[in-house]
């Protein structure tokens, strides 16, 4: 007889084919278990696979596992609690609750996770008792991080604040956790990591810094603001940038209700266009079947013509294009403007006042109804809370130009303000008049668009202004020329072909009402009024010179 036939035991093929088939057993119990749940079926123990001794029963079984693909096949009339609403008047009941797994950590019969949705955070607990068995506690250490969960659990009150989550009083004790939708286990970056104080990277255009954070006496991993963006659907997950991302729908909201309340018609412009908006060669130029068209830099033209059509106060939100090659902190080649057009009576300083008061009322109503968000970010952008005057502090181009000479700045009567320049005139205007917003009115003409109308004291300046915040601008606006002639003169001085701009130029032949505006850059006043020191922080998917992904 061979030495095989004499052997008494199975081969460890057929070993390894029982195990096999043993584990697929488990899972497609575990999938039936998950199936069960979702349907709010109860399974009986003879069909839970359960075939321990009462001993070694299951207590859990049928209580967790893997969802099967969420098809719409069922209507499970089951209310989820918000995180957010997770506190101290819910303690003692029992609820259903989804959220991400933040973090999770196993230590001996315990399972400690944190479930994150949104911005909100709340500690949640497995461990074995005579409701919760061994096998739901190690299902749910094993679940990797970012998974989506159903956790069904008690709301119990804590003795001592949870610090490191947002809902401090209270913490759930699970009883059944189901996985929704299952995350790869290695991720490109750990939410936590990304979530650490600001580096010297954020202040820059994303060049490597090889610098740690350093917390208890332990270096600590810090993402980079290139990987954040490279992997920006997992960098949006964290908390603070679920903060900046609703206070900046919020300056969206305020800006459209003002307005709004004001008698403003919100139009749609074309970001398709014959002629650069802007002049200049500061365009992206697009193929446009057998000629060439231009990406809009501003609706400029559109707003006026709506002007001279009688609407008389219109505003738009919508991307601009900026083919500009400047990798700065606050230069991006497509951001989001919030613009604004009206006719005035008999000043164009009517509209500044307007633009004024609409801007107190956005930050007003960002301080008051957002102060949770402005908290938070605060805790990774230390800034100090915005200032502002009412009314608006407005100063004349050459009191700029007095208050910089004698701070020790170099710099002609006319010479457009450089961005050191306009940080410095910010700083100044801080410590005379206690303000981080302010109006610069009178620029010279020189500097500014073809629309623009010459100021009548003195044509070397104009009626055109720039709006500031912290020192940089965040709105620039003026006059227009609503007279025809004037109108194309000033165009060809800017050298632009009239022959492409004859739609806009006709648009004043019929008569149209005198009339300013201008177009504030969002991002820009998201940035400044939180002190967050990156533009590319508060633009959901950034788009700059080395950026157009993803």
């Amino acid at each position: 007889m061979t030495e095989a036939a004499e052997s008494t035991g199975p081969s460890k093929k057929a070993l390894k084919k029982a195990a096999k088939a043993e584990e697929k057993a488990a899972k497609k119990q575990q999938h039936k278990s998950a199936a069960a749940a979702a349907a709010g079926e109860k399974q009986p123990a003879s069909e839970s696979g359960d075939t321990n001794t009462a001993a070694d029963a299951d207590v859990s079984a049928g209580k967790y596992g893997v969802y099967p693909l969420m098809r719409s096949e069922v209507k499970l009339e089951r209310a989820l609690t918000p995180v957010s609403d997770i506190d101290l008047p819910l303690a003692g009941s029992t609820r259903f609750v989804r959220g991400r797994i933040h973090t999770s950590r196993a230590k001996g019969k315990q399972c400690f996770l944190v479930l994150r949705q949104k911005a909100y955070t709340v500690q949640a607990i497995a461990f074995v008792n005579e409701k919760t068995s061994p096998q739901l506690v190690k299902f749910a250490a094993s679940i990797s991080r970012e998974s989506i969960v159903d956790v069904e659990a008690e709301l119990v009150k804590v003795d001592t604040p949870v610090t490191g989550c947002t809902q401090k009083q209270v913490e759930l004790h699970v009883r059944g956790i189901f996985v929704v939708s299952q995350s790869e286990a290695l991720l490109p970056l750990q939410i936590e990591d990304a979530m650490r104080r600001a580096s010297d990277d954020d202040h820059g255009t994303g060049a490597p810094d090889e610098k740690e954070n350093v917390e208890g006496g332990q270096q600590l991993a810090r993402v980079k603001q290139d990987t954040k963006l490279d992997n920006r659907v997992i960098d949006l997950r964290t908390p603070i940038n679920q903060a900046i991302f609703r206070l900046e729908a919020g300056v969206c909201r305020l800006f459209r209700h003002r307005l709004t309340q004001l008698n403003f018609t919100e139009i749609h412009t074309p970001k398709i266009i014959s002629a650069a908006s802007e002049g200049g060669a500061n365009v992206f130029t697009v193929s446009y079947f057998k000629s060439n068209a231009y990406l809009a830099q501003s609706p400029q033209l559109y707003k006026q013509m709506c002007i001279a059509a009688d609407f008389e106060r219109v505003f738009t939100v919508g991307s601009v294009f900026r083919a500009e090659n400047s990798n700065t902190h606050r230069h991006l080649t497509e951001f989001i403007g919030l613009d604004l057009e009206m006719t005035f009576n008999y000043h164009y300083h009517e509209v500044i006042d307007t633009i004024g008061d609409m801007m107190i009322t956005i930050f007003k109503g960002l301080q008051s109804q957002y102060a949770t968000e402005i908290d938070f970010i605060a805790q990774q952008y230390p800034c100090e809370p915005f200032k502002y005057l009412e009314p608006s502090l407005v100063l004349e181009f050459p009191e700029a130009i007095a208050m910089l000479r004698e701070a020790g700045v170099t710099i002609g009567d006319f010479d457009d303000l450089s961005t050191p320049d306009e940080k410095l005139l910010g700083r100044l205007v801080k410590a005379k008049y206690d303000t981080d917003f302010f109006v610069l009115d009178k620029y010279p003409l020189a500097v500014r668009p073809f629309y623009t109308m010459p100021d009548p004291g003195d044509g070397r300046y104009s009626n055109s202004y720039d709006m500031f915040m912290r020192g940089e601008e965040i709105l620039s606006g003026a006059q227009r020329i609503h007279e025809p002639e004037l109108l194309a003169q000033r165009a060809r001085h800017h050298e632009i072909d009239l022959s492409k701009i004859a739609a806009y130029l006709d648009a004043f032949k019929y008569g149209c009402p005198p009339h300013a505006g201008g177009g504030i850059g969002m991002e820009r006043v998201v940035m400044l009024f939180l002190g967050v020191p990156n533009i590319r922080l508060v633009s959901m998917f950034p788009r700059d010179p080395q950026r157009l992904t993803p």
